[in-house]
């Protein structure tokens, strides 16, 4: 990477979780991070030559609470300032982080900077944290520069070591710090004695556009998990919500489905009746190949959308950016299919 001569802008963007926690030692209790002083608690980030700012949620949020109506509120602090900073860091809470940062892949379109989202599994203060080398190296990631320019322009998930694509992940474990996994696309950079990005990864914008912000999202949506012992009246249940416009059907393996009269039967009038309905493997790496074996030719010959490699956070998120754009219900299909932000292969 070649020296930087201005040092970045990175803003930070605080939405809760417990990255932004520290331990009070003398009652154990956790309390917020004041992020105003985080250069005097974290010395390290000096060695860095950039400026950090940081702003907030007004309250922030478990993660767990997280919904789109935020997503939106993210989306909009990055447009305010996306003039005036070289790259953001995102401290978020692990539980949703897979879901977020795929929604923030749509909502910014032409996306020419770093959106770096991150978190912990331990508070930032506490003796074995793993959110110190998160957000150190989160924050070096966001300011790398080659040649005057942003060297990763995508939204991108940091966690213990590696940088994803952040539409390819799925947080796979509650306890270790290896919390996500990217099983269907390499990582982007790794972090080790040094950090070492690998280029031929990184996401190509075809054509520098401005930024373009997509605030609308449509959460009239639905995932259903199939089973053995999956029945007629959970189907007709869940097709039967008033004002649903989509559903991921995770199916088994390669997009596979039971071959019941009455499950083919009530998926096609469904489809017929205008609900798109995407098939996403339950596996968490390989990809949907319909038609393939019987038990997914009747899912092909009645149009389900083929969800290929995609992970479940990415087609529920893909699902709403797109309803909420209003894309049309006969070009909705091969829309959904193309990979608009390298979330599919």
């Amino acid at each position: 990477m070649s020296t930087q001569h201005n040092p970045s802008k990175i803003l930070l963007i605080y939405t809760g979780g417990t990255i932004g926690m520290v331990k009070d030692y003398d009652s154990g209790a956790l309390r917020a991070f004041n992020f105003k002083k985080l250069v005097n608690n974290i010395p390290e980030l000096g060695q860095l030559d950039c400026a950090i700012d940081s702003v907030s949620f007004k309250v922030p949020i478990d993660s767990s609470n997280m919904n789109p109506s935020h997503w939106v509120t993210i989306a909009g602090l990055i447009e305010k300032h996306y003039a005036n900073y070289d790259g953001f860091v995102v401290l978020h809470g692990s539980d949703t982080m897979s879901y977020t940062s795929s929604a923030l892949s749509y909502m910014l379109e032409n996306l020419a900077k770093p959106v770096i989202f991150t978190g912990s599994q331990l508070p930032i203060g506490d003796l074995r944290t793993d959110a110190k080398e998160n957000l150190i190296t989160s924050i070096q990631i966001a300011a790398l520069k080659e040649d005057g320019m942003p060297v990763v322009k995508e939204v991108g998930l940091y966690f213990e070591n590696q940088l994803f694509r952040a539409n390819r992940t799925t947080k796979i474990n509650a306890e270790h710090f290896d919390a996500f996994a990217s099983l269907n696309y390499p990582i982007l950079a790794e972090s080790g004695v040094h950090l070492k990005v690998y280029s031929e990864n990184l996401w190509q914008q075809k054509k520098n556009k401005p930024l373009k912000v997509h605030k609308k999202l449509d959460d009239r949506v639905a995932i259903l998990k199939l089973f053995p012992g999956f029945n007629r009246d959970l189907l007709r249940g869940v097709l039967g919500i008033s004002h649903l416009k989509a559903l991921v059907l995770e199916t088994y393996g390669a997009g596979n489905a039971p071959t019941e009269s009455w499950l083919l039967e009530d998926l096609k009038q469904a489809i017929d009746g205008g609900l798109y309905i995407v098939n996403v493997t339950q596996c968490s790496g390989g990809s949907v190949i319909m038609g393939q074996y019987e038990t997914s030719r009747e899912l092909e010959k009645m149009s389900m959308i083929n969800g290929r490699d995609i992970t479940t956070e990415a087609a529920i998120t893909k699902l709403m950016y797109l309803l909420g754009n209003d894309v049309s219900g006969k070009s909705f299909s091969t829309i959904f299919e193309t990979s608009l932000r390298g979330e599919m292969t």
